[in-house]
């Protein structure tokens, strides 16, 4: 635990993970530094469309899952709507008066936050440009996001203007002024974006103790939802089958004493956090389910656990678990 509030930044690459490959070196590196695993989601809806699932899972990642339902609800007339808009607690009311924004190209994932309390930016604002995400240098985004949450030239300011930063970036944007932008142009600008975040916040830096990195890759939509190969359950042939009836649930199929009844065991979101000094480092060597699962040291938890993760690192709630 750092001995002063930390500012929180999520690079956020939405249905990119299956997309990772060893040229991705900076996201390796970051992977070989940070404490790394998985953010469990519940099934999705069988007639659910791309832009819900963007929606969605960006809602249970901010453990908002309630106000998307009642976003989403088609048995509640205009009345109980506006009803139920007004029961919504912001990001500021759950915790701690903490100040978040996100920078996104999807125009239904910027009402959605705005309803949580996010301020929204478009990419093009970061720079005041009218450029795209991707036709902005990557050194000056870098440098502009650092400064949203107090960090410029290196060191620390008094103040930011947010304690929490999301970044997100999808394969999912083509409808929103992304059109034509191939798979290798995001993975290859996040990667560079990771790059020079970890490049300024380096060891021995002001901001290095003070920024809480977190980067996410989820899988986008799902059509095999059964594939062993990307499960985060422990498979039978690793269990001492002397002791088998004994083995307990894993903790992320729980909450509290219940448990939970959607929890969806294949392709989870990859996560890496990293903050210098802080994050415990864990035997992962590059950015993969596979090494996350055999070495990360975080394994999985579920999604909308995340945020009051990232918070406590803030001083904005208090520990949730062990």
């Amino acid at each position: 635990m750092a001995d002063k509030p930390s500012r929180g930044l999520v690079l956020y690459a939405d249905g990119l993970a299956r997309f990772i490959d060893p040229s991705h070196t900076h996201l390796h590196s970051l992977a070989s530094k940070a404490n790394c695993g998985f953010l469990t989601l519940p099934n999705a809806p069988s007639s659910e469309c791309e832009d819900d699932r963007i929606i969605r899972e960006f809602a249970y990642l901010l453990d908002a899952a309630e106000a998307y339902i009642s976003k989403t609800s088609g048995e509640i007339n205009a009345k109980a709507e506006c009803q139920s808009s007004s029961l919504i607690t912001t990001i500021s009311e759950r915790f701690m008066g903490m100040k978040a924004a996100l920078i996104t190209t999807k125009s239904s994932l910027k009402s959605f936050a705005g309803q949580l309390g996010l301020t929204v930016f478009q990419p093009s604002e970061l720079l005041e440009s009218g450029h795209s995400l991707l036709d902005l240098p990557v050194d000056a985004v870098a440098s502009e996001l650092l400064k949203l949450l107090g960090f410029q030239e290196g060191k620390k300011l008094e103040m930011g203007l947010f304690d929490l930063v999301f970044v997100h970036i999808g394969a999912g944007e083509e409808d929103n002024g992304e059109k034509g932008r191939t798979i290798n142009s995001y993975m290859g600008y996040i990667n560079s974006l990771v790059g020079h975040i970890m490049h300024v916040a380096q060891p021995g830096s002001e901001i290095g103790p003070r920024l809480h990195l977190s980067v996410i890759m989820s899988y986008g939509s799902v059509s095999d939802a059964d594939n062993l190969d990307f499960s985060v359950l422990v498979s039978d042939d690793k269990r001492n089958s002397d002791f088998s009836a004994l083995f307990p649930r894993q903790s992320f199929t729980m909450k509290g004493e219940k448990q939970r009844d959607d929890v969806r065991h294949c392709y989870p979101m990859l996560m890496a956090q990293w903050q210098y000094g802080v994050t415990r480092k864990d035997l992962a060597e590059t950015f993969s389910f596979k090494d996350f699962k055999e070495h990360g040291g975080n394994l999985a938890i579920p999604v909308d656990r995340f945020l009051h993760e990232v918070a406590f690192k803030l001083w904005k709630a208090p520990k949730y678990g062990a």
